[in-house]
C-alpha cells in the first residue's frame, strides 16, 4: 500500500485540540462517531487486552448535567488560570474557558475508558501499560474525526469529580474515565502546524 505521505503528514500536523471552532448548531450523525470509534480500536493495547471502553453522550439533558459538574470541578480553576497567563497560553486558558461555559452545547461528548484501575504505589510499568492502552485509541479518534471535518480536544477536568460522573452516567467501579472529549464538526477546516520547540532541542541519542 502506498501511502499519500503529504495527506498523512497534513493530518497528523494539523489535528489541533478545537475548542472555540467547534460547530454547536451542526448535528454530528451517530454513524461518523460509530466509524471512528471503529478505527480508533485498531489502536494497540498491552498484551493485547483491548480494554478499551467508550461512552457517547447525546443526550442534551445529560449533556447539561454532565457540563454542571465539569464546571464545577474546574470553572473557577480555568478563569483564574485565563488572567494569570500571557501569550498563547493565554489564549489557550480563554479557549478552555469558553468550552467549559459551552460544553453542554457541544453535539457529542465521548468519555474514553479503560477497565482496571492502577493499585496506589503501582510500579510504573503498570500505570504506563494501562494508559497506553487507551490514549494511542484517543489519538486515532481523533485523528478519524479530523480526517472526516470534525474536531475535538481532550480534557481531563472532569476527572476532578470522576465519582459523580459515575454515578450520573452507571460507571462500573471497575471502569476508569481517563479523559473527555467534546466532539463537533468545526467551522473550517484550514487547521495549520503549531509552533513548537525544534525537535533537535529536545531529542537525545544513545543517552540523555
Amino acid at each position: 500500500m502506498n501511502f499519500d505521505i503529504a495527506m498523512t503528514d497534513a493530518l497528523l500536523s494539523t489535528t489541533r485540540a478545537v475548542r472555540k471552532r467547534l460547530d454547536l448548531v451542526r448535528p454530528v450523525p451517530r454513524e461518523i462517531i460509530n466509524d471512528c470509534l471503529e478505527l480508533s480500536v485498531q489502536a494497540p493495547t498491552a498484551s493485547n487486552t483491548q480494554t478499551w471502553r467508550w461512552i457517547v453522550i447525546d443526550d442534551p439533558a445529560m449533556r447539561e448535567k454532565l457540563a454542571d459538574i465539569y464546571r464545577a470541578a474546574g470553572g473557577s480553576y480555568l478563569a483564574k488560570a485565563a488572567t494569570n497567563t500571557e501569550g498563547q497560553n493565554q489564549r489557550v486558558m480563554t479557549s478552555a474557558v469558553w468550552l467549559a461555559e459551552n460544553l453542554e452545547k457541544v453535539p457529542v461528548l465521548v468519555i474514553p475508558c479503560i477497565e482496571g484501575r492502577p493499585p496506589a504505589n503501582a510500579p510504573a510499568a503498570m500505570t504506563a501499560s494501562l494508559y497506553g492502552s487507551i490514549y494511542p485509541a484517543v489519538w486515532s479518534f481523533q485523528l478519524a474525526l479530523r480526517a472526516r471535518g470534525l474536531g475535538s480536544t481532550l480534557t481531563t477536568m472532569h476527572l476532578m469529580r470522576e465519582a459523580e460522573v459515575a454515578a450520573l452516567l452507571g460507571i462500573p467501579e471497575t471502569i476508569q474515565q481517563v479523559g473527555l472529549l467534546p466532539v463537533a464538526y468545526t467551522l473550517g477546516t484550514d487547521f495549520k502546524r503549531a509552533v513548537r520547540p525544534p525537535v533537535a532541542t529536545i531529542t537525545h541519542w544513545n543517552g540523555w
